[in-house]
């Protein structure tokens, strides 16, 4: 599926950065793309980032919420009655 971009900026960068990688425009997007994912992905862990959601909605996990779910309700989840 074709990207068009119609932002000088974007236009901008994406050239300067194929010319240091020395690659195309079309890899030098996925290039910056995959690093880019990748760094928003080791910015904070699983828990960090559902930490920061509960914090963000006023929600706050007492005992009960700690405790693991009964082997029911996972299977619930496959019952396919």
């Amino acid at each position: 599926m074709p990207i068009n971009v119609n932002n000088p900026e974007a236009d901008a960068l994406t050239r300067k950065f194929a010319s240091m990688a020395g690659v195309s425009l079309t890899d030098a997007i996925v290039i910056a793309m995959k690093e880019a994912i990748e760094r928003r992905r080791n910015v904070e862990t699983p828990q960090q980032t559902a930490a920061r959601l509960r914090e963000k909605h006023g929600i706050d996990l007492n005992d009960k919420a700690r405790e693991p779910l009964p082997r029911e309700a996972f299977d619930d989840l496959w019952d396919e009655t």
